[in-house]
């Protein structure tokens, strides 16, 4: 795409989804806001390497990741800092979705507590809906390696379910 304004204006559909993507990264939101505009900076800025009939979202992600690890490598920082409550991020409107926004508070919290590269190949293969190929593409990894965190991140999600029902389970026959 020649045009780097036309490119702008698709970009901004992706913002809710560039946004997400960064706050799993970085884990705070004034972080996650600087991300989004590097990466939207870095889109524009490269427009002439975008592929038209592409997805742009996916390359998004790749510019997001690829700043990510290089502000990582250099600053070795952004860890400790202003972590996100989930229940904070997690509004939903209306009293019909209390329950919804409750399951996805206890499920994001337990993403976030996950490694870092198997909370990043969840948030692109089950959140944003990347097949496994996209999502090695973006990380820079082989496919067998989005599999592998996949499956241990699945397995670690269900240990944490079976710990949490066995502690209930023990305080209601207590």
């Amino acid at each position: 795409m020649a045009n780097s304004t036309a490119l702008g204006t698709q970009v901004q559909q992706h913002l809710s989804s560039l946004w997400r993507f960064a706050l799993v990264l970085s884990r705070n939101r004034d972080t996650a806001d600087d991300l989004v505009q590097s990466t939207c900076l870095r889109a524009l800025e490269k427009s002439h390497l975008y592929e038209p009939n592409t997805r742009l979202d996916r390359w998004l992600f790749s510019i997001m990741i690829n700043i990510w690890r290089n502000e990582l490598r250099a600053a070795k920082i952004r860890q400790g800092r202003g972590f996100v409550e989930a229940e904070k991020e997690l509004v939903f409107d209306g009293i019909s979705a209390i329950e919804t926004n409750i399951m996805a508070t206890k499920v994001l919290t337990e993403v976030m507590a996950l490694p870092d590269a198997q909370r990043e190949a969840v948030l692109l293969v089950y959140l944003e809906g990347m097949r496994y190929r996209e999502a090695a593409k973006i990380l820079d990894v082989p496919i067998g390696t989005i599999m592998s965190r996949l499956a241990s991140a699945r397995q670690k999600l269900a240990r944490l379910n079976e710990v949490k029902t066995e502690a209930i389970q023990s305080k209601k026959h207590n």
